[in-house]
Parts: C-alpha cells; structure tokens; sequence
C-alpha cells in the first residue's frame, strides 16, 4: 500500500514542476475542471481522454476558482483532497492546479508539450479555453462525449434532498 500512496504523490506537480516533467514526453493530453465529487461520469470521460495520448495531465481550479465559479458552497473537497483522489486514478500521468478562472496561463506555460486538449462534450471545440494556442503549435483539440445523467449537481441535489 505504501509503494501506491508514493506513486500517487509523485504524479502531484506544480505548474513549473509539469513543466519540467513533461520535457520530451510526446502525445500529452491536458484536461481541466474543478472534478469537485469524483463520479462514474468523470471516470469515464478521464479514461477517455487517456486514450487520446501518452500522458494524461489533468488541471484541477483552486478553490477560490471553484468558489468564483461555481458558488461559495463549492468546493465539497478541498484541493488537497481533490488532488489527491485525481492522483489516484490509475489512467491519470500528472495532476496540476490553477488559480485562475481558466487554465490559459496553464496551458501557455506548458506550451506545445500539449499535443491534445479535450473537453466534456458540453464543450465545442473552438470554446475550450487554450485551444487557438495548442491548434496554433500544431496540436488537436477535442470534445470527447458527455455522459448524461452523470454530474455533481445532480449529486448534491440528491444529497440536499434526503
């Protein structure tokens, strides 16, 4: 058990630490979101996007970003948490963080490390935020299927109706 939880901590990298850590890995794939209660829809959408490349590195909001976006109840689990259960996905390579509202800094700061960006399928392609700057290094951009009936809303509904 002890060699898992080292290996779970090793995949937790600041922004400069990916950065470094990505250097000559090839077909990274970068996704973001707040990932607030880990659910089946997220798995799913996680291993995805695994599929899509090599390395998969996904950006988790802060909290404060959290708060801003989605309401002061938010975030369930903090970012330590959230990292940490992120961290422990067996088809997750590197888990990062960002202060801001989107991952735009993020994702100009690993450059064309990136080769695939995706997103839920609630996003078009040409909204996801980064994507005229990985498109621009020659990279593709994606919005991989949205799984219904799959959503932390839904989960706090269910919750605050019990």
């Amino acid at each position: 058990m002890a060699g898992s939880s080292l290996r779970t901590a090793t995949k937790i990298k600041s922004p400069a630490a990916l950065r470094r850590a990505l250097a000559g890995k090839s077909a990274v794939v970068f996704t973001n979101g707040c990932f607030d209660i880990l659910h089946p829809g997220h798995v799913e959408y996680l291993e995805e996007a695994r599929r899509q490349g090599r390395h998969l590195v996904v950006a988790l909001n802060s909290d404060a970003s959290v708060k801003r976006l989605k309401g002061t109840d938010r975030p369930v689990n903090t970012l330590v948490d959230r990292m940490r259960v992120m961290a422990g996905l067996q088809c997750v390579d590197f888990v990062t963080s960002f202060e801001e509202d989107t991952p735009l800094e993020l994702i100009q700061l690993l450059g064309s490390r990136i080769r695939v960006l995706v997103k839920g399928g609630d996003w078009k392609p040409e909204q996801i935020v980064g994507s005229k700057e990985v498109l621009s290094w020659g990279g593709k951009v994606k919005s991989l299927k949205f799984v219904h009936g799959k959503s932390t809303t839904g989960i706090l509904k269910k919750i605050q109706s019990l």
